[in-house]
């Protein structure tokens, strides 16, 4: 599946370098224009699937952007607004805005948002995996925190983690393990499949992968708990 396609539109430049990074990061393509021409230029050119239309620009322009560049086929809009522009922000809604947010904005809220509109449309940002205290999109190495802090995997523990995935309950050989998911270098045997056993729940913050003595390693998901 190509990639998300993201257009970011007159918003404040630290919140646009910050949330076109977050984007990214989970495989996403990030499009920016500053002015309102070049918004009309990049819209123009079709194949966006979200656009976020940052306060720089009055209410009446954005409107004008979702009026000209939205609707059936079209890409979904998000607005920004400032808090006590109710009024602009019914009016947005009215005209088929996708979402309205206040700003100030906070970048996580702002992309799970976008990560909501881009699920209704059949462009799902990622394979997602829910662990203790983590979430994880294998699609962009993403190890996401409940704390907030993320990580990065490596080719080679993406490759270590599908493979539990793939085998739930089953104890994995050493053998089994370098087969299917060979180590980044040389050094991938016997108590070097130890160390990224280590690295891995390290990395995951998990103890759903355990060590069966004498025999190997098993993966067992995590219950799922009722609110």
């Amino acid at each position: 599946m190509a990639r998300s396609v993201i257009a970011l539109v007159s918003l404040a430049q630290v919140v646009a370098s910050d949330l076109a990074d977050h984007l990214e990061r989970r495989g996403h393509d990030v499009r920016e224009a500053r002015q309102p021409w070049e918004a009309e230029s990049l819209l123009s050119a079709k194949g966006i699937d979200v656009v976020v239309v940052g306060d720089s620009l009055s209410q009446a322009e954005g409107r004008d952007l979702l009026r000209r560049h939205g609707g059936e086929g079209g890409p979904d809009f998000i607005l920004i607004c400032r808090p006590a522009d109710l009024v602009d922000k019914v009016l947005a809604l009215e005209l088929g805005a996708a979402d309205v947010v206040e700003s100030p904005l906070n970048v996580r809220e702002l992309a799970a948002r976008i990560g909501g509109l881009l699920a209704r449309r059949g462009r799902g940002a990622g394979e997602l995996v829910v662990l203790e205290n983590a979430t994880v999109d294998l699609r962009s190495a993403m190890v996401m925190h409940r704390s907030g802090t993320e990580d990065q995997l490596s080719p080679g523990q993406v490759a270590l983690l599908r493979l539990f995935l793939a085998s739930p309950r089953k104890v994995l050989t050493r053998d089994d393990i370098i087969a299917a998911a060979p180590a980044e270098n040389a050094d991938a045997f016997d108590r070097s499949i130890d160390s990224r056993i280590v690295r891995l729940r390290r990395k995951l913050d998990t103890e759903t992968i355990t060590t069966i003595r004498g025999a190997g390693y098993r993966f067992d998901p995590p219950t799922q708990r009722a609110d």
